[in-house]
């Protein structure tokens, strides 16, 4: 980036978008400050039906965008696009695909870039901390727009994950299944810790100036490094070995030389700089705070009556070298729900390349989908 660039939504490939404006009041949060008015970025695929129960919404992870599956008007691929499109597992001559950009983004949606209508310059750090539950609720005020009646499935990966457990519990009745993979119903300790040092990085760089960087200096080191971090925690070491080992990058001969990279740090170190030239470092605060702060039962009297509220079929999918959420964590999520009364089915993708599997393992995971969609468990 330039010394007075910063990411700009609009330099990307342009969503449709819907603006709602809630009266009196606003669009109130779990916090209890409210927006208004709010815009949700959002793509389709595929037709809604006459009866508006042919809908399968799809979440994205922290870093992702609307644009799941590509699109003729756009140069970049979507994200799912091995999972979404004609006869592949969310089939768009069959079902009506929709994907938003989450409350608190950086690709067209309500978020820290945001003009706040009280200043007329962008939110900043003003911008009201959001939950994933209060994401969820921007989506439901989508659906209702596009004429959605009722959801076929919720299905993301991640943080797309604990977005499609939170609207089994918050929309019971508008959900028949729900597909979640490598999440559960709450971050560990150590994934907050992980959390909160790609934070920091952002926030000690001298350009982050407390979240007022637009039209200054980018803080492109800070999120750099805190891309570098989550980098680490969403791969293996399986896959570190198999692709880097102790390769040096540069010239073999020149091993003493401080500055000579291993393969593995210079993988690292671009990894940091494509995520600068394409994300605002203030959403990437907020929403690792709004994963921080997820609990599914968090608002309820108990765990029995967040969970009880359920009534759609669950598949929680694990990944076997998932760092973050391991499968012992996701298999006790499905144990959990099925004590208290929930149709939950627990299957596991066996993978080298960690968390990151979800983005990757396209067969394994439309064979896994298929067979919940089939009823087979």
């Amino acid at each position: 980036m330039g010394s007075s660039a910063y990411f700009r939504a609009s330099d990307w490939h342009a969503p449709k978008t819907f603006t709602f404006a809630c009266q009196p009041g606003g669009f109130r949060l779990e916090s209890g400050r409210a927006l208004s008015p709010v815009t949700v970025a959002y793509e389709t695929y595929g037709c809604l039906d006459a009866s508006g129960s042919n809908a399968i919404l799809i979440a994205h992870a922290l870093t992702g965008s609307a644009l799941v599956a590509s699109s003729p008007d756009a140069e970049e691929e979507g994200w799912w696009d091995g999972l979404i499109g004609p006869g592949k597992i969310f089939d768009t001559d069959r079902y009506f695909i929709v994907c938003a950009n989450v409350l608190g983004g950086c690709y067209g949606s309500t978020g820290p870039a945001s003009l706040n209508p009280e200043t007329g310059r962008p939110f900043g750090m003003d911008f009201p901390v959001v939950t994933i539950r209060d994401m969820v609720c921007a989506q439901k005020k989508l659906l209702d727009y596009l004429g959605v009646k009722r959801l076929v499935t919720v299905a993301g990966g991640s943080m797309g994950g604990m977005q499609a457990l939170e609207w089994a519990v918050v929309f019971p009745g508008f959900v028949s299944s729900v597909i979640s993979i490598a999440a559960s119903e709450r971050l560990t300790p150590l994934a907050i810790a992980y959390n909160q040092a790609g934070r920091r990085a952002i926030m000690d760089d001298p350009d982050w100036r407390r979240g007022d960087y637009y039209d200054r200096t980018f803080p492109a080191s800070g999120l750099s490094l805190a891309r570098m971090i989550g980098t680490i925690t969403y791969k293996s070491n399986e896959t570190f070995e198999e692709r880097f080992g102790r390769k040096l990058q540069g010239d073999k001969s020149d091993y003493y030389n401080f500055f000579q990279d291993f393969a593995v740090e210079s993988y690292l170190s671009y990894q940091g700089a494509k995520l600068v030239s394409r994300f605002d470092p203030n959403s990437y605060l907020y929403l690792t705070k709004a994963m921080d702060l997820h609990d599914l039962t968090r608002g309820y009297t108990s765990p029995a009556a967040a969970m009880g509220r359920i009534r759609a079929r669950v598949l929680l999918l694990g990944i076997s070298t998932d760092l973050l959420y391991t499968p012992q964590e996701v298999r006790g999520l499905a144990v959990e729900l099925r004590r208290h009364g929930v149709d939950a089915s627990y299957r596991e993708i066996q993978s080298p390349f960690g968390h990151d599997a979800f983005l990757i393992e396209f067969a394994q995971i439309s064979r896994l989908i298929n067979g919940f969609l089939q009823g087979e468990y």
